[in-house]
């Protein structure tokens, strides 16, 4: 008895775990914003780093280069921290991330 509960609770782990890799990327709210053109592009990169050394520059020097996608969920993790805007999340994400 012991033994087919043990094996029903790993199945039911194991078939958990495999449909949560196999399920499609959400959405995520720190998508790397876009730009329409290159001048908007320069004012967005310099309005990021300027936002940057406000808010994180106090503690963090500019990190090396990470993947777009590591790079959300590290500003995503420390806008919490910080407790930054929207708006100022997504503008560091653009400098990061160029």
């Amino acid at each position: 008895m012991k033994i087919k509960c043990l094996a029903t609770i790993w199945l039911v782990t194991l078939i958990s775990v495999l449909g949560l890799a196999s399920a499609p990327p959400r959405n995520s709210s720190a998508a790397v914003p876009t730009a329409r053109n290159s001048a908007q592009a320069e004012s967005m990169r310099i309005e990021g780093e300027k936002r940057f050394r406000t808010n994180c520059g106090r503690c963090h020097a500019a990190p090396h280069k990470f993947p777009p996608r590591m790079m959300a969920t590290i500003v995503r993790h420390m806008r919490v921290r910080a407790t930054i805007t929207d708006e100022d999340m997504r503008l560091v994400l653009f400098y990061m991330t160029q």
